[in-house]
């Protein structure tokens, strides 16, 4: 017994075959090999008819394609870069004017080309449809395919198996009908479907056919990572929102301090919830080279689901946002709100309240505005506006060693340095304003008995006088505050099954060999059975003939080989080798 790749020895009988049937048995194998390929053959050529529905016939072929729907991925992805660079509207408004600012010169095209709002553009939209549609157009015919090939049965053997990839041959005591039923049984074994000839003499046997099924799952994960993308786009919202400590926030428009949602999101799908910050915690590395570098950070928060909703304590980190009811809540950020009281020229409190500071550095160095809108009355009886620039240190490294750069993260030696002025802030304009920022084109800075700008550096419980008997200003304590986002990002599921399976689906593909092998037992003409294996796959596998003599040999156990009959005479050895 023998295992070849690409032999032709002799058939039983010992006759070569003629040019015509030559011709004929590789027509033959040709067509099994190609009843191994499921996918349909891509039409190159132009419109397959005359006039419109000739058109529309090779437009549909064209479009469902594997070369046009990568060229389509392949645009999608240029697409999104736009998208990137560029500041989008639906985002960020203020960066895009900003932007606008600094490329006037480019505005005008980018407006035409929609790319302050690319994933909402006609032209994103259009490779994103067609996409969508070459996939789909791509995957029905073929599914119907293997449905076909999943209640069909393994074609029976060509005439001529030793033309196969790989073949082998032996002879063997055993009848037909026992070595054929060995094979079955064998092959059945190894998750072949088997399928016995009409007239008894061979058996089919096919493997592989997930791999098709591989292909489809590919395919289809593409399409729901693409209605993922679409669904997220449309109905996700994002927003985010400062929090003092002892503070909280409701889920509801109004309460944020931005908001991001999608081209379809509904604000009164909002989920009713509501959370208090209780506690903030927060440690650093004390010493050595990464002195300063954070180590934890955890919010405390007590929340509460509907109006009514029990309360019920949680914890926040960094990576491990709280969900409520779709919706999660990430801790993004934290820092220091520097408590400020303000006194009128009476003595009157004006305004108290903690000032949240934005961080500068790594440090905390913070900088924010403190505001008096109403209330403050200046000593000639008419009503005014105040306003402080601050900056806060939590360390601060101490009187003639330095700026105001805080040396450490936490509260060491915190300090608040003001500048003062008094005016109109300007929030009645109805224009929106930075709260961290003071606006002072309206307003007057307080000056010192020498005529220079007023400030003052204060620790903490220090009160700073305003000149002119104008007013107290008193850093009297410290509080501390969290950023959250708030989002809710639907399709995120969806997306993730469709990766997964577009990783499954692709190593179905890549690694399932699709193959059939045939086992053909004949009498020969001493009454020998001539037992004749070969194996076909879709596609070139160095795997086959391995197989194949696996197969033969564990075959070959049930019925083995036979000797080779002796010559009789000497013009019988003659003749025998004319033949060989």
């Amino acid at each position: 017994m023998s295992t070849t790749d690409k032999t032709t020895p002799a058939d039983a009988s010992g006759a070569a075959p003629d040019a015509a049937e030559a011709a004929r048995d590789d027509a033959a194998a040709a067509a099994a090999g190609a009843q191994l390929s499921t996918a349909p053959a891509e039409d190159t050529g132009g419109p397959v008819g005359i006039g419109v529905l000739g058109w529309l016939r090779w437009f549909w072929r064209q479009l469902t394609s594997m070369r046009v729907a990568l060229i389509l991925l392949f645009l999608l992805s240029l697409g999104a870069i736009p998208g990137s660079l560029i500041p989008q509207t639906h985002i960020d408004p203020m960066k895009v004017e900003k932007w606008k600012q600094a490329h006037a010169f480019w505005v005008p095209l980018a407006e035409k080309l929609q790319l302050f709002e690319v994933y909402g553009s006609v032209w994103f939209s259009a490779i994103y449809i067609l996409l969508f549609v070459s996939l789909i157009g791509c995957i029905v015919p073929r599914t119907w395919q293997f449905v076909g090939q999943l209640t069909g049965r393994p074609p029976g053997a060509p005439k001529r198996l030793d033309r196969m990839p790989a073949y082998t041959t032996w002879r063997t005591e055993a009848a037909p009908d026992e070595v054929l039923a060995h094979a079955r049984t064998l092959l059945g074994r190894r998750r072949f479907r088997t399928e016995a000839a009409a007239g008894g003499s061979s058996v089919a046997a096919e493997k592989g056919y997930l791999r098709e099924a591989g292909n489809l799952v590919f395919h289809l994960a593409l399409i729901a990572i693409l209605v993922a993308f679409a669904w997220g786009k449309l109905y996700k919202y994002e927003g985010g929102k400062l929090v003092l400590r002892g503070k909280g926030f409701s889920n509801t428009l109004t309460q944020y301090d931005d908001f991001k949602p999608g081209s379809l999101f509904d604000s009164d799908a909002l989920p009713p919830f509501s959370f208090t910050l209780d506690r903030f915690d927060a440690s650093f590395e004390p010493t050595g080279p990464q002195r300063g570098t954070a180590r934890t950070f955890k919010a405390y928060v007590t929340y509460s689901k509907g109006a009514h909703g029990t309360p019920t304590q949680a914890e926040i980190e960094v990576n491990k946002p709280l969900e409520i009811d779709g919706s999660k809540v990430f801790l993004l950020g934290h820092g220091y709100a520097p408590v400020v009281s303000v006194t009128d020229p009476t003595g009157k409190v004006v305004f108290r309240d903690a000032v949240p500071m934005l961080p500068q550095d790594a440090n905390l160095t913070s900088a924010g505005a403190v505001k008096v809108t109403d209330g403050y009355v200046n000593k000639d009886g008419a009503k005014e506006q105040l306003g402080f620039s601050a900056l806060f240190v939590p360390t601060f490294a101490g009187e003639g060693s330095g700026t105001m750069f805080s040396q450490f993260p936490e509260l060491a030696n915190p300090r608040l340095a003001l500048n003062a002025w008094h005016g109109s802030l300007g929030v009645d304009s109805g224009l929106p304003q930075n709260v961290y920022q003071l606006t002072t084109s309206k307003m007057q800075q307080f000056k010192d008995d020498s005529g220079q700008p007023f400030k003052q550096r204060l620790a903490l419980g220090e009160e700073m006088v305003l000149p002119n008997g104008a007013g107290t200003v008193k850093f009297e304590g410290i509080e501390r505050w969290a950023t959250f986002q708030i989002s809710e990002q639907p399709g995120n599921g969806l997306a993730l099954g469709g990766a997964v399976g577009a990783v499954v689906g692709l190593a179905g593909s890549l690694f399932i060999q699709r193959r059939r092998i045939w086992v053909r037992a004949v009498a020969g003409p001493d009454g020998v059975t001539v037992v004749e294996m070969a194996g076909l796959g879709r596609s070139e596998s160095a795997k086959l003939p391995e197989e194949l003599a696996d197969l033969a040999a564990t075959l070959n156990e049930q019925a083995p080989t036979a000797p080779e009959p002796e010559p009789e005479n000497d013009s019988e050895k003659s003749r025998e080798g004319e033949r060989g």
